[in-house]
């Protein structure tokens, strides 16, 4: 019988810092030139350390300031207790009222626990969730909106580094998109595949004859064309459109995902576990999936390292996910781990090696980007000059 390491957490710390972008992001939703997160690090009574990564959705300070009321949830705790912790949270901590904070909260208290109990007994992650099923999993290249030349110098750069699957985001303008996308497929060649994705910016008529339009260049999918509510706009839109559709913002709790799955809103789903709040959930959420025979593709809100290598070790574990899973790494200036992470440069990442998560932080670094954070705050979702602009109507 395996004995399992007994231990305590007897400290938390909530560290935010802001790493930039090699160039903006821009698509019907934000303007963002890089990602601020709060890296969290967890504390043992023999003096182990585990890292983990919270999302800084809309307002960082809001939670970091969430964390914070997490912590008599967690300190004294057993780290093999991940899930009651969250369980009590939601429940006796009243963040099931207020569960879009929590699930971008805790996911980084949960990674780090989970690191703990991965190197307390010397496993990876993916060992910890049932083993893998799969030696690999790959993502895809993010190219960002702007003139048909500059998507043609990001779409050779992808095809450089060996992706096979472009993702671009659409619902601004689809004129100009239309110009996008086919200079895209001109510079990735016919077998390359297309992802879109509108964040809801069209009406269900709009989203018809747009997509009408965009089918020539052999779409792979459209992520959510329409908004997620009422179910039966996604609904519609699946059932009239040639294109096969994911589903995004209307899997925000893991009732809202559930929801969606069994209204078959998509083909795909596209959530992480900042929608479900732990890295368990994410797993179970993406079974039930499988179960319905829908297809799951691992979302990022923009990343560092630790949320990357996570989320990886879940993707190991799981029967029913995509090729192209989403990521920025190739679009980040630098990270805070010690070593860059596979898909920084190339489209494929193997099994991880080493105990828990499998990163190691740079203190160095991690000390630059918190200063960083604490100079200029956080990457805003938006552009404050473009507030009240057309663009923004």
């Amino acid at each position: 019988m395996i004995a399992y390491p007994q231990m305590k957490i007897t400290n938390l710390e909530f560290i935010p810092v802001s790493v930039p972008y090699t160039h903006r992001e821009v698509s019907s939703l934000v303007n963002r030139d890089g990602v601020t997160d709060i890296i969290v690090k967890a504390t043992t009574d023999d003096g182990l350390i585990g890292w983990g990564e919270s999302s800084s959705g809309a307002d960082v300070k809001s939670v970091q300031a969430a964390l914070e009321a997490m912590k008599p949830f967690v300190i004294g705790s057993d780290p093999w207790e991940s899930e009651r912790i969250r369980q009590e949270l939601w429940h006796r901590g009243l963040w099931s009222w207020r569960q879009h904070t929590a699930c971008f909260a805790y996911p980084g208290i949960d990674m780090a626990l989970w690191d703990l109990c991965g190197k307390a007994c010397g496993q990876p992650l993916y060992k910890l969730f049932g083993g893998k099923v799969r030696e690999r999993a790959s993502y895809f290249y993010y190219c960002s909106q702007g003139s048909n030349g500059h998507i043609a110098e990001q779409a050779r750069g992808g095809v450089s580094m060996g992706f096979q699957i472009f993702y671009l985001k659409v619902g601004l303008n689809i004129e100009a998109e239309l110009g996008m996308v086919r200079t895209l497929r001109e510079t990735i060649g016919p077998r390359a595949k297309i992802r879109l994705d509108a964040n809801g910016a069209w009406k269900v008529n709009q989203a018809l004859r747009n997509l009408a339009r965009l089918d020539e260049y052999n779409i792979d999918f459209i992520e959510q064309p329409v908004v997620q509510d009422p179910l039966s706009n996604m609904q519609e839109v699946r059932t009239r459109c040639n294109m096969a559709v994911s589903a995004n913002e209307g899997t925000w709790t893991p009732e809202d995902a559930l929801r969606q799955m069994q209204a078959r809103t998509a083909d795909v789903y596209c959530f992480s576990p900042y929608f479900t709040g732990s890295l368990a959930q994410f797993q179970r959420l993406c079974w039930q999936a499988h179960y319905l025979g829908l297809q799951i593709c691992r979302h990022t809100h923009g990343e560092l390292g630790i949320t990357a290598a996570a989320c990886h070790h879940i993707l190991l574990t799981l029967p029913n996910v995509v090729d192209g899973n989403q990521q920025t790494a190739h679009m980040m200036t630098d990270d805070i781990v010690t070593e860059t992470i596979p898909i920084t440069n190339g489209p494929d990442w193997g099994v991880p090696a080493g105990a828990g998560i499998g990163v190691d932080i740079d203190l160095d670094k991690l000390r630059k980007y918190h200063d960083l954070f604490r100079e200029r705050g956080q990457f805003q979702p938006y552009d404050p000059k473009l507030l009240g602009t057309e663009l923004y109507r």
